[in-house]
């Protein structure tokens, strides 16, 4: 058996699509440990009572991430999947508690500097809401959103995922931010 960690993430997904459970069992140790730092990135700022922590969000992102039928293209296309299982698992779970508490005690999650640095505590229903909104006339930002902040990529492999250029991600990163802050705060003055 050949070392796991010498075989690029890229060649194992195609491997693992192709219907080699061992290249899913070698897999998930390379990615784990990144899934796991995305994971405790959304949760950090999280009420200390959250009941969802970053191995549990991990192992229902990769119960989901197993069961899923893509065409893996490489480690970029891997980890956005994983930004929008993790996106999903989290507004699920808000989802969930808001209706168990009738509308109290909202999950709150806190955007880092990328989203907004000036209100540092949005609602994640609501981020989710907004990012819905702006992906029915704007999808290309609503995905650029998403591959970054939730899905942790940078610029570049934010643009290789796309085909478009890292100062086309910036660019519109700026835009998409601006109006999600704008739209954000109509939400939250409506409350």
């Amino acid at each position: 058996m050949s070392d796991p960690a010498s075989k690029p993430i890229t060649q194992l997904l195609h491997e693992w699509r192709a219907g080699n459970q061992q290249a899913l069992d070698d897999l998930m140790p390379l990615v784990y440990d990144e899934l796991r730092h995305l994971a405790a990135h959304h949760l950090k700022s999280e009420r200390a009572s959250h009941t969802l922590q970053p191995t549990a969000l991990v192992n229902e992102a990769y119960i989901r991430l197993v069961n899923v039928e893509v065409q893996w293209q490489d480690r970029a296309h891997f980890f956005a999947v994983a930004a929008r299982l993790l996106r999903r698992i989290l507004v699920d779970h808000a989802k969930s508690r808001r209706r168990a508490k009738r509308g109290g005690d909202l999950i709150r999650v806190t955007l880092n500097e990328y989203l907004f640095s000036t209100e540092p505590d949005n609602d994640i229903i609501a981020l989710d809401d907004s990012l819905k909104s702006l992906a029915t006339f704007d999808d290309r930002k609503s995905q650029i959103v998403e591959l970054h902040f939730f899905g942790g990529l940078t610029y570049e492999e934010t643009a290789e995922t796309l085909g478009i250029s890292p100062v086309t991600v910036h660019r519109e990163l700026r835009l998409a931010k601006a109006w999600l802050h704008h739209e954000l705060n109509k939400k939250r003055s409506v409350r």
